[in-house]
């Protein structure tokens, strides 16, 4: 899921250059959308792996 807001990332940073200012808005939007659920996996994953250690 990482892999997919790298490459959202990238497409808004090459639309902004290239002056496509709908599609870089709509890529970065989606990127950080993204980001947003793989941190939350993170942390959820964070979590649940403390009961296991022991």
């Amino acid at each position: 899921m990482l892999y997919w807001t790298l490459i959202f990332l990238v497409i808004a940073l090459v639309a902004g250059l290239l002056g496509f200012s709908g599609i870089a808005a709509t890529a970065s939007g989606v990127a950080k959308i993204l980001f947003v659920i793989f941190l939350i996996l993170f942390l959820v994953s964070l979590i649940a792996g403390r009961g296991v250690v022991g």
